[in-house]
């Protein structure tokens, strides 16, 4: 009796009220259903039924209803869907209010679907293809907000969603977030940290050990920021097979993120043209519109010839100095993703002409990776994450590499609590600054650009003039390329 007074309750309400719009009643129905799935595990058949009568009814497949169908499989079968899916939830200019109610019914029944495969991720035990399947929604969800898949984690910008059809990217009509990174400051929790968190749950989930000694297993994986972190805090313990695969995914996961890092640095400030140092002469650095101009003078009418005394070439050359970075990253547990990144970024630098790199990382304890600065697989491979903050210590080692003040930059990576150090520490960074080196403080390294710093510290960089540089990796090499070039 329940199932058939409420199978279809936009009639329902219609008839009780004139003015309802069926529309609105289909799309109440459908996020009713996705609230229902996420707090109540119990399904509530009247409002499947009447969600299924409404996919229905606009041409949608019924599988978008099914928990179990991922986004991958249901844009195999109708690859007309993916195109959809992109820019689907993308924070819009407010309009004039009028919009396609029919077309917001189906939006409804599409948000439904990605939300709900990505926030109810269950509980209990996680097989390596579940979690694949879960980055894989995840991704569409990020594309879904306008963003590239894996964006959002604070993972490298491509790849993880789409890849049954058409991927990030890819076909002729899916954008796949390739524009600018969308402002969605105006999301409320931030989104990026949630489905950070929950990727990070599941990996903690599954037998990972298990799954990387079976060879068919670990193929399912696809490497992100939460399973890198994984297995750098689990490397001690495997060996064999296990080990093997573990590092091929860290391997993997490197080669992509210096892939998008090396891009941002390409595309940056890269200084200004030297005009000190004669031009190269040869023939790609000929200015030939110059020398014609230059040489007018010496046009032969007669001739119908033009005489060149004088070739004209191209300045090329940018005013470079030999330069010192040295990086300091916090590898204490809370800063994984920046000792990832930085550790990426700092071979990159390294690999610029004149840029003589230097890489410590700390916890209580500090280690100088400069020898395996080149080779950021090989850098992380020696990092031990975890434990807590000794600031003093790595300044210490930082401070021995530091010749010539004026042409050094050091950046240093933390949320800065250091607790019963924060003095010392402070000093060390006042008198460093203090002595010429470009300082460059910076609360975290990730792709979201989300950041935690301890006021103390935020407040008295702020007075020094170092004030704490965004999270956004995007800004700190550009800081970086503009001291440098």
């Amino acid at each position: 009796m329940t199932e058939h007074t409420t199978q279809q309750p936009a009639e329902h309400a219609t008839s009780q009220n004139p003015e309802a719009d069926p529309h609105d009643n289909r799309r109440q129905v459908l996020y009713w259903r996705l609230l229902a799935r996420l707090f109540d595990h119990e399904e509530q058949a009247s409002l499947e039924s009447a969600s299924l009568a409404v996919v229905d009814d606009i041409g949608l497949p019924s599988a978008l209803l099914d928990p179990q169908a991922s986004v991958d499989s249901i844009v195999q079968r109708h690859p007309e869907l993916a195109a959809e899916f992109d820019g689907l939830m993308a924070p819009e200019p407010d309009d004039d209010g009028a919009c396609d109610r029919a077309a917001e019914v189906r939006r409804a029944a599409l948000v439904s679907k990605v939300l709900l495969n990505v926030f109810a991720s269950g509980s209990g035990m996680v097989t390596a293809g579940q979690l694949a399947r879960w980055q894989s929604d995840a991704g569409w969800l990020e594309r879904a907000l306008g963003c590239k898949p894996g964006e959002l984690r604070g993972g490298r910008t491509g790849g993880g969603a789409g890849g049954g059809v058409a991927g990030p990217g890819v076909g002729p009509t899916g954008t796949g977030g390739l524009g600018a990174t969308p402002d969605l400051g105006r999301l409320i929790p931030a989104i990026g940290p949630e489905l950070g968190a929950i990727e990070a749950d599941l990996v903690k989930r599954m037998r990972l050990r298990e799954v990387l000694a079976n060879p068919k297993l670990a193929a399912q994986l696809t490497p992100s920021m939460s399973l890198i972190e994984q297995l750098l805090r689990d490397k001690n313990n495997l060996s064999g097979v296990a080990l093997a695969n573990a590092k091929a995914l860290i391997r993997r996961f490197v080669d992509e993120v210096a892939e998008v890092l090396r891009t941002q640095v390409e595309k940056a400030t890269a200084g200004a043209l030297d005009r000190s140092v004669p031009p190269k002469r040869v023939f790609r650095n000929l200015d030939l519109d110059r020398t014609i101009w230059k040489n007018l003078t010496n046009w032969s009418p007669e001739e119908e010839r033009l005489y060149v005394d004088r070739l004209y070439y191209r300045h090329t050359a940018r005013k470079t100095t030999p330069q010192r970075l040295i990086v300091v990253v916090d590898q204490s547990g809370s800063m994984v993703d920046s000792m990832v990144n930085c550790t990426i970024l700092a071979s990159i630098f390294a690999g610029l002409p004149k840029v003589d790199v230097h890489l410590i990382a700390y916890d209580t304890r500090a280690i100088d990776l400069t020898p395996w600065v080149n080779d950021p697989f090989e850098a992380l491979l020696r990092t031990n994450l975890g434990g807590g903050n000794d600031g003093p210590v790595a300044m210490a080692m930082a401070r021995p590499k530091i010749t010539d003040p004026k042409d050094t930059v050091m950046v240093w990576i933390s949320d800065f609590y250091e607790f019963d150090r924060s003095q010392p520490l402070f000093e060390g960074i006042e008198a460093v600054h203090r002595s010429g080196v470009k300082f460059i403080p910076v609360g975290s390294v990730t792709s979201s650009g989300r950041q935690e710093v301890n006021p103390w510290f935020r407040e008295r960089f702020k007075a020094l003039g170092t004030p704490v540089l965004s999270g956004h990796i995007r800004k700190l090499v550009h800081e970086l390329k503009t001291f440098l070039a």
